[in-house]
């Protein structure tokens, strides 16, 4: 059964791992971001059904504009569109700096997550699923990025009380440190990667397409019985009993 499946910050990185991962699967992909350009090069690469809409995730006026372009029902959400804005400038100087540094993370990577769930929250059915992309950053004493993904992990439990009783499974995926994305912005040392790897259980950095795959199993018919759940994809980083 081909279903709908909406990715939010598609066009690169784990976004678009989880967007190739569900159209390998044959399912209909509807990916989103800010920049067009980068979506129309993932469109150019990514093979299936896919379509490409641009939203900003944290403005209400385009998710609007976006549900209006959407088929009339959504099988799987995940939303993924966030990101550190702590690397997109120079630390704050004074306290209206520190303000807008912090509001930049919790829009980006809460805010965006919420207002697009309430934006398709009608769209979603039976056998539905939400993913939120969280970070294991949210256990790790980090600013505000690790701030916003730890709300997130709350968010989602009230959020899979609200959906639950309609048949929608809610769950964050929690990466650890992963490679070759946009995340960085091309800032990581040669010793900052192999502390990270370091970390890991496993001996290797993550890879988008470990990511993805966890988020296809988490929205499949396999994983129903799974919701409000935080499943970290961290290479052992973080264990848990």
């Amino acid at each position: 059964m081909t279903r709908t499946v909406l990715v939010t910050g598609g066009g690169t990185g784990i976004g678009k791992a989880v967007a190739a991962a569900f159209l390998a699967g044959g399912d209909h992909v509807i990916i989103t971001g800010r920049r067009p350009e980068v979506l129309s090069s993932a469109a150019e690469e990514l093979e299936g059904a896919l379509t490409t809409v641009v939203c900003d995730a944290t403005d209400p006026e385009q998710l609007e504009a976006l549900r209006g372009r959407l088929p009339d029902v959504v099988d799987v959400l995940v939303n993924n569109a966030g990101g550190n804005r702590e690397f997109d400038g120079a630390p704050p100087s004074d306290l209206r700096g520190l303000a807008e540094r912090w509001r930049a993370n919790l829009d980006a990577n809460l805010l965006g997550a919420v207002l697009t769930t309430a934006a398709v929250d009608k769209l979603l059915g039976p056998g539905g699923a939400v993913v939120n992309i969280g970070s294991f950053a949210a256990d790790r004493g980090a600013g505000s990025y690790g701030a916003a993904k730890a709300a997130m992990n709350t968010w989602n439990i009230f959020l899979a009380g609200q959906l639950g009783p309609r048949g929608v499974t809610c769950n964050v995926v929690a990466p650890g440190y992963i490679d070759s994305t946009e995340f960085f912005r091309d800032r990581r040392s040669a010793a900052f990667h192999e502390e990270r790897v370091a970390e890991t259980l496993v001996g290797r950095a993550g890879r988008p397409e470990d990511v993805a795959d966890v988020v296809r199993f988490i929205a499949s018919p396999a994983a129903r019985h799974i919701t409000g759940q935080v499943l970290r994809v961290d290479g052992g980083v973080i264990p848990t009993r």
